[in-house]
C-alpha cells in the first residue's frame, strides 16, 4: 500500500482567548490522505476544518501530534527553513476571497509572481505562466486587469499562480464561499481537472454540498473530531446525523430521505437508496416508482 501523501496523527490544537482561557479546536486527530485523492472537508462554523488547513501549511503549529506531508514530518522540532520553504511549495493554498492573494495589475504578471520569488529562470516562468493560464482557461484574459473580472474569473487567475509554482496538493479553503453559481461552477470545474488530469491531490473545504458529492472522500469534522469519513454517497445517506451537526445535504438525498420518512418504499418493498446523488441517480430512482425508466433526457 501507496504511503499516504497527508498523515495525521492524535493532533490537538488549541487557540488560548485574551482571558487566556483555552479553546481546543482540534482533538486528537488522526486522518489520512492518499497521493492524488480529492477529498471534501465539511463542517460547520467552528468545526476546527480551517484551523487543519493551516497546520498543513504550517501556518500554524499543533500543542500535541504529528503531521507528515509527502514525507516531511512538519512536528519535527528540528524542522530547518530550507524544509519549510519546501512544504510551501509542495503545499498551496487557495483561501476565500481571490482579491487577498491577487497581487499584480496583470493577469500574467500575478501568475508570474510565485515563481519568480522562487527562483525559476524567465523562459521556465514564461512556460508555467502559459500552462497554468491554460489549465485554467484563462489564457484569453491574461493581459487583462485582475480586479476587473469576475469573482469566478479572479479565483481562476489566483489558482492559477498557485498552479505556477507547481505543488503537488492544493488546499482550497472555502474558496467558492463569495462567488455566485456560475462562479462557483467554474471554480469546481477547475478543481476537478486538476484533480483528474494533473493527478493534484485536493483537499476542498466548502460548505456547498453538491461540491463535496462530487469528490472521491467526505470527511465531516465536528467539534474537532472526524464525525463521518468515506464516499460521498455513504456519507450523505446519514442525513439525520448531518443536520443534527448542523450540515446539510445534497438536495437529492434530502428528497429521497424526506419521501423514505413518508413511507414511500421501491417497488421491490426495500427502503428507498439514499446514495443516489446526481441529479439523473435520484430521477432514476424516483421513476422506478412508477415502474418508468429514466433516460437522462
Amino acid at each position: 500500500m501507496d504511503t499516504p501523501f497527508i498523515k495525521i496523527e492524535h493532533c490537538t490544537f488549541a487557540y488560548t482567548d485574551d482571558e487566556g482561557v483555552e479553546n481546543v479546536v482540534l482533538r486528537d486527530l488522526n486522518l489520512e490522505i492518499e497521493r492524488g485523492s480529492l477529498v471534501a472537508i465539511l463542517g460547520h462554523n467552528g468545526s476546527g476544518k480551517s484551523t487543519l488547513a493551516k497546520l498543513l501549511n504550517l501556518i500554524l503549529t499543533p500543542q500535541s501530534g504529528r503531521i507528515v506531508v509527502d514525507g516531511l514530518e512538519l512536528t519535527d522540532p528540528d524542522l530547518t527553513e530550507d524544509q519549510l520553504f519546501e512544504n510551501r511549495r509542495s503545499v498551496g493554498m487557495v483561501f476565500q476571497n481571490p482579491d487577498n492573494q491577487l497581487v499584480a495589475t496583470i493577469v500574467e504578471e500575478d501568475i508570474a509572481f510565485g515563481p519568480e520569488n522562487l527562483g525559476i529562470e524567465p523562459a521556465e516562468i514564461r512556460r508555467r505562466v502559459d500552462e497554468a493560464l491554460a489549465t485554467v482557461g484563462m489564457t484569453e484574459f491574461r493581459r487583462h486587469s485582475p480586479h476587473q473580472l469576475s469573482g469566478g474569473q479572479k479565483q481562476r487567475v489566483a489558482i492559477a499562480g498557485i498552479i505556477a509554482m507547481m505543488p503537488k496538493c492544493i488546499i482550497f479553503d472555502e474558496s467558492t464561499a463569495m462567488l455566485d453559481p456560475a462562479g462557483r461552477r467554474e471554480v469546481m470545474d477547475t478543481i476537478l481537472r486538476l484533480n483528474r488530469e494533473l493527478g493534484i491531490t485536493i483537499l476542498h473545504i466548502t460548505h456547498y454540498m453538491n461540491e463535496a458529492a462530487l469528490c472521491d472522500r467526505v470527511v465531516v469534522i465536528n467539534e474537532g473530531e472526524i464525525e463521518l469519513d468515506g464516499k460521498p454517497g455513504e456519507v450523505f445517506t446519514h442525513v439525520a446525523q448531518l443536520e443534527r451537526i448542523g450540515l446539510d445535504v445534497p438536495q437529492t438525498a434530502e428528497l429521497l430521505h424526506e419521501l423514505s420518512l413518508s413511507g414511500v418504499k421501491t417497488r421491490e418493498g426495500k427502503p428507498l437508496p439514499l446514495d443516489r446523488l446526481s441529479v439523473d441517480e435520484c430521477a432514476d430512482e424516483i421513476m422506478k416508482l412508477f415502474g418508468e425508466n429514466h433516460d437522462g433526457d
